[in-house]
């Protein structure tokens, strides 16, 4: 038989856990066909892995790349950290369903996100119907999508600060039902967003069970990872016994100096849940920021209506007056990242206007310096008015321990919270946060090489066969015989984040082979212009 690639002299890491091996691996027709010896075959493509480490691909379980796959196929940022598969749809936005209710509002969120003169229109409604545009071409890896509550939520209700009537609670489990049967692999929630902010535990209950009926799981962006972190734990776990549904909580964190070293408390929390028959797990990127869009600064009250409602209020004094109030005194459970963590830990990531590039990567203390404002509120405002309420901003909140600990944690996984971009052209646009580009090989340089903190092999269960068995992705995730040909080679003495938060759009180093679905994506460390990705569908029993 000749087969199609052959990967030899590496060092094998299967995705179990098990310790690594020497042994050959075979693909053909997209799948591992053979591991072990093997003489010498065959091959139209062979490939010497030596001083390399061959794994399962990388499986990011948190991803926000649905939001521009449509337009960027290609991926590269991902697929250069040895990503072959996404689990997107988080934090509760989707962009299915739409509905004339949501249809203008999210339109106007993609014409902020997307590159000039590209132009993508929402043509789609339902959940089906998105997922059979995405597939119209392959993409540099493939895509699992959640079903965002957001999305189910506004479609149904708009984005209305109330509870819903029986008629469009009904209209959120219809919504949930046809994506879950169109092959959503869960519900995913973003409690300190419009609308999901709006909603009470009851509601995601309701909107769970649907998911839970088709095996779906629960992925959460909790209410607050601040100083609300334990009450809002406390509901996500509600939610998963109540719905009976597994419960994954999203980029967990602690995400204030209060609570620092609280992550052992927390993950006791998610251990006694488990000894009580509730399946919950947990994702994290390795870093002390995450990253969200600046509007989220403004209190709840703000965004109701949507986003032209928002920007109404901020061109009111009055109002402006009672945000700078409630953002310095808090409103109690809104998670308040500027009053509690301060402007100089606020950084704005990308802006739309020309005028504006030159605040990208300052923080808020510094904007209000370079604008001459009177002080940071009338620089927020001021600046959010000017740029429509696209900007975005990286906030950091976080102490290396905590960080560490839920690392270690056999509960945890990696994802990267990240979408689609690049190093030039187009989609390389603003300062992302770095995990865009370095998640992995700063958790396999840093953590696992530098640091030793926990081994190759656990680091690689964590990438690939954790969230393949958590997502219910059970033809990926592991190297073996039959499952589809998703490969990392990296090398364990070079692989590095190169991503910073000055500088981040920067490929990693030390990955020079991924392989997606049986063909040769990255080569030598160069993107060979394959896309082999496919979209995913969990299937319906």
């Amino acid at each position: 038989m000749e087969y199609d690639i052959l990967i030899k002299n590496g060092k094998i890491i299967d995705g179990a856990g098990n310790p690594w091996y020497n042994a050959k691996v075979a693909i053909k027709d997209g799948k591992i066909a053979a591991i072990g010896k093997l003489g010498n075959p065959d091959a139209k493509k062979t490939i010497d892995a030596k001083g390399h480490i061959v794994a399962p691909g990388f499986i990011d379980a948190h991803s926000h790349a649905d939001y521009n796959t449509l337009l960027y196929r290609d991926m590269e940022n991902l697929t250069h950290q040895g990503i072959t598969t996404v689990v997107a749809g988080q934090c509760g936005s989707t962009p299915a369903p739409l509905s004339e209710l949501s249809r203008a509002n999210m339109q106007k969120n993609f014409d902020d996100e997307i590159p000039e003169g590209y132009e993508l229109k929402l043509t789609w409604s339902s959940f089906d119907d998105y997922l059979k545009e995405e597939e119209k071409e392959h993409l540099g890896a493939n895509v699992a999508h959640m079903v965002g509550h957001g999305a189910v939520r506004a479609a149904a209700m708009g984005f209305d600060s109330r509870a819903p009537t029986n008629t469009e609670l009904d209209k959120m489990r219809d919504y949930v039902e046809e994506a879950m049967q169109s092959g959503a692999f869960g519900l995913s929630t973003g409690l300190i967003y419009p609308p999901g902010i709006y909603a009470k535990t009851d509601e995601i209950i309701e909107c769970a069970k649907v998911a839970a009926k088709y095996g779906g799981i629960y992925d959460s962006h909790i209410r607050g990872e601040g100083a609300t972190l334990i009450a809002a734990l406390e509901e996500a776990l509600e939610i998963g016994f109540k719905a009976n549904i597994p419960v994954q909580v999203s980029h967990h964190k602690i995400a204030i100096k209060d609570l620092w070293g609280s992550s052992e408390k927390t993950l006791q929390m998610f251990m006694e849940a488990r000894s009580k028959g509730l399946d919950v797990t947990v994702d994290q990127y390795p870093y002390k920021a995450g990253s969200t869009s600046l509007m989220t600064l403004l209190p709840p009250w703000v965004h109701d209506g949507g986003r032209e409602k928002a920007l109404e209020r901020l061109r009111d004094p009055q109002l402006r007056a009672r945000m700078e109030k409630e953002i310095k005194e808090g409103i109690e459970g809104w998670e308040n990242f500027a009053g509690t963590l301060g402007w100089e830990n606020v950084y704005v990531t990308s802006v739309i206007t020309d005028e504006n590039k030159p605040v990208e990567g300052m923080n808020m203390v510094e904007i209000k310096k370079h604008r001459g404002a009177k002080d940071e509120f009338t620089a927020l405002y001021e600046l959010l008015l000017e740029e429509d309420g696209a900007p975005g901003m990286v906030i950091f909140y976080g102490h290396e321990d905590d960080v560490k600990r839920i690392m270690k944690h056999p509960l945890h996984m990696v994802g990267t919270d990240a979408g689609c971009c690049n190093v030039e052209g187009p989609f390389c646009i603003g300062k992302p946060h770095p995990r865009h580009y370095g998640t992995y090989p700063k958790v396999l340089g840093k953590y696992v090489r530098e640091e030793q903190l926990i081994t190759w092999e656990e680091a690689v269960r964590k990438m690939t066969s954790f969230p393949a068995q958590r997502f219910g992705l059970l033809d990926r995730g592991l190297l073996r015989p039959g499952m589809w040909a998703d490969v990392t080679i990296f090398n364990p003495e070079t692989v590095a984040e190169l991503a910073t938060y000055k500088a981040p759009h920067s490929f990693p180093a030390g990955i020079p082979y991924v392989i997606v679905n049986g063909s040769v994506t990255i080569s030598e460390g160069v993107f060979t212009g394959d896309r082999s990705g496919v979209t995913l569908r969990k299937p319906v029993y």
